[in-house]
């Protein structure tokens, strides 16, 4: 009864800030379609799916330290230390490579310049180091300090993003506003990192390894959750691509809205041993996707005032259709971290084949606004009910853990 009664609390701390986040970023979704041209709104959409894609280290980091710290309490000491000193290495390293990337990404977005991405990787930077310190709260059940970094992370983006548009409405100018912002979440959480010893004689391979296998995954859902925006980019004239971009705002709202759901009970879902916590889990996400759904289909004009107002109104009748595919990718993100929780490697494997599927037909079909959008939701469809009928494997005992260490 006490757990039961703590997991509600820690599930309302962490519900309210995720809210908080989640509307903060969505607000400054609507201060940057407000203050940008369509085709410029469509390449800072096209930004914000590069750093959701490239947060994957974030949550990857996140996943593995909070998991570890759920199965094996004893020693976590010895665990905030190893992945205190696993974070510097993996925050430089995807810092350095997104900022590289620009020389391929610049012109395949079609950007004016090679700055927005490096910004980009500028960003990740402090997004990583936050990855693992909500790890830390997360596998330590801190749902308050938890709270407190996401709540960092939505202010710090609209703060900063809002002050450096109204300074110079401009993607260059919110992308510096972005990078500035993002270090409130970081130092929200610093405190979990510090003081922590770590035994010279474990190997951080282990722990890195695990990271490794858990970005990869994340990789992979990011990318198929976020292409269609790089697509529409890239396949859509300018004027769609914007069109395209306000509905993703909705699409988005939808995906990141149940997510506290995963946060707060993916350490149950990494100690389970039978499937209820995850049937809990999923009908909790559907039942938020459903509303979305229907109150998007119920009040199609008050949702194209939430995404940017009447410049918009050509995607008015289809804004539902978003709410589907986000409300879908929202079951899927929740299946891909009990994959992770339980060590169920073949997520990966089904996870690209469903980028793949994208990709064929947003290319091969030549889908439109309406055809993409559908593409996705059809296709993340199918991945959810693939990835929830899998084989449930035993998770990895917290003792054979240690034995490599």
């Amino acid at each position: 009864m006490r757990t039961t009664r703590a997991t509600m609390t820690g599930g309302t701390l962490v519900a309210a800030g995720m809210m908080t986040m989640n509307i903060t970023v969505y607000a400054f979704n609507v201060v940057s379609a407000r203050a940008l041209l369509p085709r410029e709104f469509g390449a800072l959409t096209a930004l914000f799916g590069i750093l959701l894609v490239g947060s994957v280290a974030s949550l990857g980091l996140q996943a593995v330290t909070a998991r570890r710290l759920a199965v094996d309490p004893e020693h976590q000491d010895d665990i905030i230390g190893d992945t205190v000193r696993v974070t510097v290495i993996v925050a430089s390293s995807v810092g350095i490579l997104v900022a590289v990337s620009s020389l391929i990404l610049t012109p395949i977005l079609r950007l004016d310049s090679h700055w927005p991405v490096i910004l980009c990787g500028a960003t990740l930077v402090p997004l990583t180091v936050m990855g693992a310190e909500s790890g830390i709260a997360q596998g330590t059940s801190r749902w308050g300090a938890l709270t407190a970094i996401y709540i960092g992370n939505g202010v710090g983006r609209l703060t900063g993003g809002t002050i450096a548009l109204l300074i110079s409405p401009s993607v260059i100018s919110a992308m510096v506003g972005i990078a500035v912002g993002s270090w409130l979440p970081a130092l929200a959480g610093a405190r979990l990192m510090t003081g922590h010893g770590s035994n010279p004689r474990n190997s951080r391979r282990p722990l890195l390894r695990e990271a490794l296998f858990s970005t990869h995954a994340l990789l992979a859902y990011f990318v198929l959750s976020n292409l269609d925006s790089l697509i529409a980019r890239n396949r859509f004239d300018a004027h769609e691509s914007g069109l395209y971009a306000s509905g993703l705002i909705l699409a988005k709202a939808a995906l990141f809205f149940p997510q506290f759901v995963s946060v707060v009970l993916f350490p149950d879902l990494a100690r389970a041993t039978t499937h209820h916590a995850r049937l809990r889990a999923v009908a909790l996400v559907a039942g938020f996707g459903s509303l979305a759904v229907l109150a998007t289909a119920a009040l199609p004009r008050l949702a194209l005032i939430l995404v940017g107002g009447n410049k918009y109104q050509e995607i008015t009748d289809r804004l539902w259709l978003f709410a589907v595919a986000g409300s879908v990718l929202a079951i899927v993100h929740l299946l891909v971290f009990d994959a992770l929780a339980r060590h169920a490697h073949g997520v990966v494997v089904l996870l690209w084949g469903a980028v793949a599927a994208v990709i064929a037909s947003a290319y091969g079909l030549g889908v439109g606004i309406t055809g993409l959008v559908l593409t996705v939701a059809c296709v993340a469809a199918v991945l959810a009910t693939v990835v929830y009928l899998m084989p449930r494997s035993a998770r990895e005992p917290a003792a054979s853990q240690r034995a490599r260490r």
